[in-house]
């Protein structure tokens, strides 16, 4: 027997054996097309398991899994608390946290133009820890990487940036098949492109992950169970990927139809939460079933580097996060106030999601105030198409597009082998789409006839 405890949000998939034929599962696999990720404990394979987070699990001596029962819930049980008083207990945890988890280390820190990041270089700069930051750019897009030198700049880190080059991931797409196995897509994890330059960098990695999620809201009004049940598909389902599943669960003669099962399970794991709150209801969601099954995915990659840590992960934080009025945890406001009040210096930076404004006039990024900059990114934008340079905001834009990037990507989904699997007509259907109609609308689906391929490629056929 072997008993494992898996985390609140765990930072790697282990995977379990269940009683079931060796079959593969297609109707996670249309979930997986919809959406971008498996969901609850499916994969690929109708006898394997993901094993759920903050559970308690025993496996027989075979590594079937004979029972799991939950050490936590996520539940929304708000404390009578001020502003302040939740600011207070915030910072404390945060910071006792990230001092666990960095001690007497030299520390990698990945900056962007956001909060998440931010808000980790004030409290390392805070602890007086010795950390080497860095940043990247796409090629030819918003060169964010000037913001992050900014704030390394602010907290006095060393500081590199880089840029994400077109087509680097033809060269690396197998060595990044065999971190994630196949359970996300590829140009997501888009450090794959600067990951060997931290090589002998720091002693350990701090990610940013999941505090977007943590300390923001939905902003939805209060829905029935129903109602909720109708919303979430919406937001979770990528561009493209709704038409994409039900071509598979057609081709594939799946009973039934594809939206009244994902709309099926999406209830089944929606009654699971007793949380009233419905923006509360749905962090939950998104931490129990988004975090650990596409979040966390890729993570490994950076494990080449040297260990990782996750403060927003820390089940510390979790449960913390359960005790807020939800008010608290709308607009980001605890890691807003927290840079203001230890590093003001850093709040003035420019954040990102709202430039050219910064965390004291953030709010009046809005018509009228806003329109001199948009109306000025617009022109940057056109002048730098009619040079050949279109502004780049998407890494597939960088792996996908152009004659060198096309031939690669066909070459990969264009085969026999990978056509047993998904019909040629319909990979020749979303290549025709993707290239010659609405780039947008099908890069979801080529992302996801890539991974399948590579999954088809190493795990099936190979």
């Amino acid at each position: 027997m072997t008993d494992i405890t898996t985390p609140i949000i765990p930072t790697h998939q282990t995977f379990a054996k269940v009683k079931a034929p060796h079959e593969l599962n297609l109707e996670a696999i249309c979930i997986f097309a919809a959406i971008g990720f498996f969901l609850d404990r499916d994969t690929y394979w109708k006898d394997q398991a993901v094993l759920s987070p903050a559970s308690q699990h025993t496996l027989d001596g075979d590594g079937y899994l004979i029972d799991s029962k939950p050490w936590f819930k996520w539940h929304s049980n708000p404390k009578p608390v001020s502003f302040s008083e939740a600011l207070d207990e915030f910072i404390s945890l945060f910071e006792t946290i990230v001092k666990e988890q960095t001690k007497d280390q030299r520390v990698i820190l990945p900056l962007s133009g956001g909060l998440d990041s931010r808000t980790q270089a004030a409290a390392l700069k805070q602890l007086k820890a010795d950390v080497f930051s860095y940043s990247y750019a796409f090629e030819n897009g918003y060169p964010e990487n000037k913001i992050a030198q900014r704030i390394a700049e602010v907290c006095c880190f060393e500081f590199e940036d880089y840029v994400i080059p077109k087509g680097y991931l033809w060269s690396v797409i197998d060595d990044l098949a065999n971190i994630n196995n196949c359970y996300s897509d590829f140009t997501s994890p888009r450090q794959m492109a600067v990951i060997n330059n931290l090589q002998g960098k720091g002693d350990v990695i701090s990610l940013g992950h999941w505090g977007d999620v943590l300390f923001d809201s939905m902003n939805l009004p209060q829905l029935s169970f129903e109602e909720t049940v109708e919303v979430l598909p919406k937001k979770l389902i990528k561009r493209g990927g709704l038409e994409f599943a039900q071509a598979l669960w057609q081709y594939w003669g799946l009973q039934g139809n594809f939206m009244d099962y994902l709309r099926s399970r999406i209830s089944g794991l929606l009654s699971k939460i007793d949380i009233e709150d419905t923006n509360a209801k749905l962090r939950a969601f998104k931490s129990l079933y988004w975090a650990p099954r596409w979040t966390s995915v890729s993570l490994s990659m950076f494990e080449r580097i040297a260990p990782i840590s996750l403060p927003y992960y820390d089940n510390r934080l979790c449960e913390f996060i359960c005790t807020l009025p939800e008010y608290y945890l709308t607009g980001r406001q605890l890691q807003i106030a927290y840079i203001k009040r230890y590093a003001p210096a850093l709040a003035k930076i420019t954040l990102q999601d709202h430039r050219p404004f910064h965390l004291y006039n953030y709010h009046f990024d809005k018509v009228p105030y806003n329109l001199p900059y948009r109306f000025l990114k617009k022109m940057q934008r056109v002048i730098s198409s009619i040079k050949g340079l279109p502004y780049v905001q998407r890494n597939w834009e960088l792996q996908f597009l152009g004659r060198s990037n096309q031939e690669e990507l066909l070459k990969r989904i264009n085969n026999r082998d990978f056509n047993d699997f998904i019909p040629k007509e319909l990979v020749t259907t979303y290549n025709n789409e993707f290239f010659n109609k609405d780039t947008l609308q099908y890069a979801h689906p080529m992302n996801m006839l890539l991974v399948l391929s590579q999954f088809y490629k190493t795990q099936v056929h190979g």
